[in-house]
């Protein structure tokens, strides 16, 4: 492997340990084990989820071998990661059923032929209580608290039981029983790969390179994207609600999700497109269609994925918003503004009560897609359509003081 091939891995990615090692693999020319693990805490997926997924098909692409690996065993603990109590586990019955739906839903992105769908129950289910003991005998109690959520909540005074201990364990112990060389996961997830690697080291392996990827923002663009905030594009939606969700994030944002998320746009490629948008050479919203129709093309297919441009289309150019829409600019001292602050604001609302009542109805829509968040942030920088009930239109633009 070349460098390049070290420099399409690392686009997008938030931090590489160590990239000299990842650099000596890839120069090996052998087909490198490539994993990543899911908790199957959810029955479906939502495009935050895919930030991993996404490069993984780039190592794939360069021909190396993926390893998706669902924690059934360990999703019967519940991840502690950034928890501030602990967490309760799943069900059998609930890993069975979540799991079932990620491995029909991972392969929209992911080449079949060259994934394996690994389950960890099939090596850690077969640990005696020796085998623990000793496990949880290559680390300390102090090099625990190390982790943040853990010494936060030790030092806050609140309870941590003693399994949450045996979670990041035994996900390293996943690398092992693996012989992984290389393992992704989010930025929150770092304590729990280096574990991994330093279990390999004392298993007598290879030290996999532990690569982690961001978080992606939703489409308010300051929290992660996140069912329980209502902020998130799920991968099963509608291709015509997906296409609408994706044309609603910021310009600033748009660049961001091209990064993490395109396969056909490569680093030049997206350098060329901002320095052209910052020259007014093109049209941000031009790139924003067509991030869209890749995205939507991925997990529908072509013809859905222009049949939902061609609604964009005809809901915003050809006259099913009113032409005559009230334009109008707030200013705000923070990042964001509550959606319910800027409809009164902006006249579409009375009282913000009254926003969060119509939110809560289903009676708003942004840029035509439905708002499910009553306490929604609209980031700074952008400008909408905002849409009240049949009849209350107005394009809104917020800036920062």
């Amino acid at each position: 492997m070349t460098i390049s091939a070290f420099e399409e891995i690392q686009r997008g990615s938030h931090e590489i340990l160590l990239p000299e090692e990842l650099k000596t693999k890839l120069a090996s020319g052998k087909p490198l084990r490539i994993k990543a693990g899911f908790d199957p805490t959810a029955p479906d997926l939502h495009l935050g989820h895919t930030v991993l997924i996404t490069k993984l098909r780039q190592f794939q692409r360069l021909g190396h071998e993926v390893i998706f690996l669902i924690g059934d065993f360990t999703g019967m603990i519940g991840d502690p990661t950034g928890k501030n109590a602990t967490r309760p586990p799943l069900t059998p019955t609930e890993v069975a059923a979540n799991a079932k739906t990620y491995a029909e839903q991972i392969f929209k992105i992911l080449d079949p032929d060259l994934t394996q769908v690994r389950f960890n129950s099939e090596w850690l289910d077969k640990l005696s209580p020796q085998d623990l003991i000793k496990l949880a005998a290559t680390h300390t109690v102090a090099r625990m608290l190390e982790r943040d959520d853990f010494h936060k909540r030790y030092t806050n005074g609140q309870p941590i039981a003693i399994h949450e201990f045996l979670y990041p364990l035994l996900q390293g112990y996943d690398s092992v029983a693996l012989k992984a060389d290389v393992e992704l996961g989010g930025t929150d997830q770092k304590f729990n790969l280096l574990m991994g690697r330093e279990l390999q080291k004392h298993f007598g392996q290879a030290p996999q390179v532990v690569l982690t990827m961001p978080l992606l923002e939703g489409l308010d663009g300051v929290q992660k994207m996140s069912k329980s905030l209502g902020n998130y594009i799920g991968i099963d939606e509608p291709a015509k609600d997906m296409f609408g969700k994706i044309m609603s994030i910021s310009d600033e944002l748009m660049w961001k999700y091209f990064e993490l998320l395109s396969l056909r746009k490569s680093t030049a490629d997206m350098v060329k497109m901002q320095v052209d948008a910052n020259q007014g050479v093109a049209n941000p919203r031009n790139f924003k269609v067509e991030l869209a129709l890749e995205i939507v093309e991925r997990f529908h297919d072509k013809t859905q994925a222009e049949a939902a441009l061609a609604d964009f289309e005809q809901r915003f150019k050809k006259g099913e918003m009113p032409s005559d829409m009230a334009e109008v600019t707030l200013t705000t001292p923070a990042e964001t503004i509550p959606l319910a602050n800027l409809l009164k604001e902006a006249g579409l609302t009375k009282s913000t009560s009254e926003s969060r009542t119509l939110i809560k109805e289903g009676a708003v829509k942004i840029d035509g897609v439905k708002v499910e968040d009553i306490n929604l942030l609209v980031a700074t920088g952008n400008i909408h359509v905002y849409q009240v009930g049949k009849r209350r239109f107005a394009r809104v633009g917020v800036n920062k003081n």
